[in-house]
């Protein structure tokens, strides 16, 4: 019995060893210089968060989604359906990266107008969307002329959105550092 005992403690011994053998060869040990390691923690926080290392413990059962990029975090996408909210949609596709109303008009007028935005960007900036109008003036039922417009309204409604979208975008920060309370990332200033 105790040759038993010497055998199966020898075997428990050998297979330890071997794990231990594996687990140094898999990477999870590494051999770190410590003098390229900062000294200082918040240095140390910075350096693994610009690598991508680390994680935030302070999300843990937290059932909030992720960063994704749909309409509704979207701020550009967002101030435009607001400053738009007074024509009737006919097209919006985020994932084309357009909208395009309906024609509309005042009621007394022959003259319809129709506005397409164009996203060329997710970045709030003055080349980020582009604004095309069209001008339809019917003389009768079947008879319309429609021309493409460029003036002071294409810039005016482009500003208005690019204004709108900064504003919500101030708002979304505002919430997520309220959201995230003093969680500070060493080197950035929210």
């Amino acid at each position: 019995m105790t040759r038993t005992f010497k055998i199966n403690n020898k075997c428990a011994v050998a297979i330890f060893l071997t794990f231990l053998i594996m687990l140094d060869s898999c990477g999870i040990y590494r051999k770190t210089d410590s003098r390229k390691i900062p000294t200082n923690a918040n240095e140390r926080v910075k350096k693994n968060i610009e690598e991508g290392k680390g994680f935030k413990i302070g999300n843990i059962g937290n059932r909030g989604s992720g960063n994704f990029q749909f309409a509704s975090s979207n701020p550009l996408w967002r101030a435009t359906l607001e400053k738009l909210d007074f024509a009737p949609l006919n097209n919006v596709d985020y994932a084309g990266g357009i909208i395009v109303t309906d024609w509309f008009s005042n009621e007394k007028s022959n003259e319809e107008i129709k506005i397409t935005i164009r996203f060329l960007t997710n970045e709030i900036r003055s080349d980020a969307i582009g604004v095309i109008i069209h001008k339809k003036i019917c003389s009768s039922q079947n008879n319309c002329q429609i021309n493409k417009i460029n003036n002071e309204l294409n810039s005016e409604i482009k500003l208005a959105i690019l204004k709108k979208a900064a504003q919500i975008e101030n708002e979304d920060v505002a919430k997520t550092k309220k959201k995230s309370g003093k969680f500070k990332i060493p080197g950035k200033n929210f």
